[in-house]
C-alpha cells in the first residue's frame, strides 16, 4: 500500500487522536541542534531533517528493524516540558520518551504502547540535555519516521546566558567539483566553547567539534555562501560571522577518486584506470552491517571520504551470522544504501559476500545469485563498484578447484547485468593464497583462472600473525596475478591482540611498490583493536581527526591520507 494512502485511511478512519496534550511550551530548544539515529532508510532522511523545522523533510530508519530510536543533543541541561512528535506514515506503535544528562544513563520521560501515528503532543517532566525517541514496535511494516521531532523546555535558573564571541577570519582552504574546505579563527567564551555550526546559504549543514570543516556532496561550477558560528556548553550562539562565497570547480577530472579514475579494469597484472594508468586504491572495510551498520552514517563517511581521504569503502555483509540468510531484504537494502552513501561521496565501493562459515562458498551459491542479480540490475550504471564474490573461502576440502567452480557459476550472473566491474575472487585458506594451509597456490591459480575479464584474486593478511612466508607470498603473486588485499589488519589474525606496525610497514611499502590496493579492516568501534574507533564513538562521533581513534586507527588513517598516484 502507498504510503499516501495509508496516511489517507488512518484520517478516514479517525486513527489521528493526540496522545497526552500537552501545555504551551515555553521554549522551542531543539530546532538545529545536532541529532543523531540508530540508522537512516537512505542518503536525505538523516536524523538532522527531523529538527531543522522544515515539515517536507523527514528522518527514516532502516526499514523492517527493532528497535529503533533518534535523539537529540540540546548542548546544555534544560527543564523540558513538552515533546511534539509529527509521524510521517511509518509510525511507532510503542516507544518511550527518554532524557540523560550525558548521552549514557536514560530516563523514561512518557511511554505508550498504543501509539496511532499522526501528531503526538507530549507533556513530560524532566531535566537533561539528551532526548530520545526510542520506538519498540512499529505501526507499520516499514521503519520509523518524523517529519518534526520538538523539543520544548526552559534552561534551569542561574544557568550560564553569556554568548561565545564571533569566530573570526572565515575562509576557503579548498575546493573541488564536490567539496568546500573551510577553516576560521577559534571563538572565546566565559565558560568554554563546545562547537561550531557552518552554515551554507543560510542553512545550518553541519557542525564542527574545532575550527575546520569540508563541506561535501556539492554541485560543480556553482557558488556557495558560508558563514559560522560558535556555540557553548549552555546552549548559547553567537553571531554569525562574515560571510563568504566560494565556487565549486568544474567536474571534469580530479577531485574525488571515481571523478579522477572513472571505470576500472584489469590491465595485466595491475588495476588501471579509465584512461589505462595503474592505480592503487586504499581504503577501509567496514564491520559485519548486521552488528555495526551505525558506524557508517553521513557523517563518518563525510569524514572517511574528505578526512581520511580514502579511495574506498569495503561493505562487508556477512551471510550467516545473523546475517543476510536471517533478512535478505533487509541486508540487500542496507547494500543498496551504503553504495548510494559511498557514490555520493566518490568514493568507490566493493560489495563483500562476506561468506566465512561454512568456509565453502558454493553452500550460498544460490543466495549469491539471488542477491548479486538485484545489486547489479541496480547499480551496473556506476563506474565505482566492484564485487567480491567469495570473502575467505576455507577448510581442508575447499581446493581451488571448489573455488574457481563457484566463481565461474557466479560471474556471468553478475556479467549478465555489469559486463565492466570488476570482480575480487577469494584464495583458498582464508584468502592467504593457499600459505594458511597446504602452501603457496599461485602458480596452480595462474594455470587454472577463472573464465572472464576483470578478474582480481583477494589476499588477507594480519601483520602480528603473518610474516615473511606471507609476504613473500604476496610478492611474488603481484608479479604473476591480478591482486587485490581488500582486508588486512595490523594486529593478529583475530582483529585483536597486539600491533605489529613494522611488519604492517613493509606491507604497506611493498603494496605501493607493487600497485596492489588495499581495504583495512574495520571501520568500527568495536572492543577489538583492530577496529579504528573507540568504544561509543558510533552514532556520536567525532569521526574527524584522531581523538577518538585506537592506536591502529590512527596508523593507517595516516597511511590513507597520503597522496594518491592518480
Amino acid at each position: 500500500m502507498l504510503r499516501s494512502t495509508l496516511v489517507a485511511l488512518l484520517i478516514l478512519t479517525g486513527l489521528t487522536t493526540v496522545s497526552s496534550p500537552a501545555q504551551a511550551a515555553p521554549v522551542l530548544i531543539s530546532a538545529g541542534k545536532p541529532a543523531t539515529a540508530s540508522s537512516i532508510e537512505a542518503t536525505g532522511l538523516e536524523a538532522g531533517k527531523a529538527v531543522d523545522g522544515n515539515t517536507a523533510t523527514r528522518w527514516a530508519s532502516t526499514e523492517g528493524v527493532d528497535p529503533q530510536w533518534i535523539r537529540v543533543d540540546l548542548g546544555a541541561s534544560y527543564s523540558l516540558s513538552r515533546v511534539k512528535l509529527t509521524w510521517e506514515a511509518a509510525y511507532a506503535s510503542a516507544y518511550r520518551i527518554e532524557i540523560s544528562p550525558d548521552g549514557g544513563t536514560w530516563s523514561t520521560a512518557y511511554s505508550t504502547t498504543t501509539g496511532n501515528g499522526a501528531t503526538d503532543d507530549l507533556t513530560i517532566s524532566g531535566t537533561g540535555r539528551y532526548v530520545r525517541v526510542y520506538g519498540t514496535a512499529r505501526g507499520t511494516v516499514w521503519g520509523y519516521s518524523l517529519w518534526e521531532f520538538e523539543v520544548y523546555g526552559e534552561t534551569p535558573t542561574g544557568g550560564d546566558t553569556t554568548a561565545p564571541s564571533v569566530p573570526g577570519s572565515l575562509r576557503s582552504t579548498g575546493a573541488n567539483a564536490t567539496s568546500v574546505s573551510l577553516a576560521w579563527n577559534a571563538s572565546t567564551d566565559n565558560v568554554a566553547v563546545t562547537g561550531y555550526e557552518v552554515l551554507r546559504n543560510g542553512t545550518q549543514v553541519a557542525t564542527a567539534t574545532g575550527t575546520t570543516h569540508t563541506d561535501t556532496g556539492l554541485t560543480a561550477s556553482t557558488s556557495y555562501q558560508y558563514t559560522v558560528r560558535a556555540r557553548d556548553a549552555a546552549g548559547n550562539r553567537s553571531a554569525t560571522s562574515s560571510a563568504i562565497t566560494v565556487q565549486t570547480t568544474g567536474g571534469t577530472g580530479g577531485g574525488t577518486p571515481v571523478a579522477a579514475n572513472g571505470q576500472l579494469s584489469v590491465c595485466g597484472t595491475k588495476l588501471c584506470n579509465e584512461n589505462g594508468k595503474q592505480i592503487q586504491l586504499r581504503g577501509m572495510s567496514s564491520h559485519g552491517i548486521q552488528w555495526y551498520n551505525q558506524c557508517l552514517n553521513t557523517a563518518s563517511l563525510d569524514a572517511l571520504a574528505t578526512d581520511w581521504k580514502a579511495d574506498v569503502l569495503r561493505i562487508s555483509m556477512y551471510i550467516q551470522e545473523g546475517g543476510y540468510e536471517t533478512n535478505p531484504r533487509l541486508y540487500t537494502d542496507r547494500v543498496h544504501s551504503l553504495i548510494e552513501l559511498a557514490s555520493a561521496r566518490g568514493m568507490y565501493a566493493i560489495v563483500d559476500w562476506h561468506m566465512l562459515t561454512p568456509g565453502d562458498p558454493n553452500y550460498n551459491l544460490t543466495r549469491a545469485r539471488t542477491f548479486f542479480t538485484e545489486i547489479t540490475q541496480r547499480h551496473n550504471a556506476k563506474k565505482n563498484v566492484l564485487y567480491e564474490i567469495a570473502n575467505e573461502p576455507n577448510g581442508s576440502g575447499v581446493t581451488w578447484s571448489v573455488i574457481r567452480n563457484y566463481a565461474n557459476q557466479l560471474v556471468p550472473t553478475i556479467r549478465a547485468n555489469d559486463p565492466d566491474a570488476p570482480i575480487l575472487v577469494g584464495t583458498p585458506d582464508w584468502s592467504s593464497l593457499g600459505v594458511s594451509g597446504p602452501g603457496d597456490q599461485t602458480d596452480t591459480i595462474r594455470a587454472n583462472p577463472v573464465t572472464g575479464t576483470n578478474i582480481m584474486y583477494t589476499f588477507h593478511f594480519y601483520a602480528a600473525s603473518h610474516g615473511t612466508q606471507y609476504l613473500n607470498a604476496l610478492s611474488r603473486a603481484a608479479d604473476l596475478l591480478p591482486m587485490f588485499v581488500s582486508e588486512f589488519g595490523t594486529q593478529e589474525a583475530s582483529g585483536d591482540g597486539p600491533n605489529n606496525f613494522s611488519r604492517s610497514q613493509q606491507y604497506i611499502d611493498l603494496m605501493a611498490q607493487k600497485k596492489v590496493s588495499w581495504v583495512n579492516w574495520n571501520y568500527s568501534d568495536d572492543n577489538r583493536t583492530g577496529a579504528v574507533f573507540t568504544s561509543g564513538t558510533c552514532g556520536t562521533g567525532p569521526y574527524t581527526g584522531t581523538s577518538r581513534l585506537k592506536e591502529a586507527g590512527v596508523w593507517v588513517r595516516d597511511r590513507i591520507r597520503t597522496a594518491d598516484d592518480f
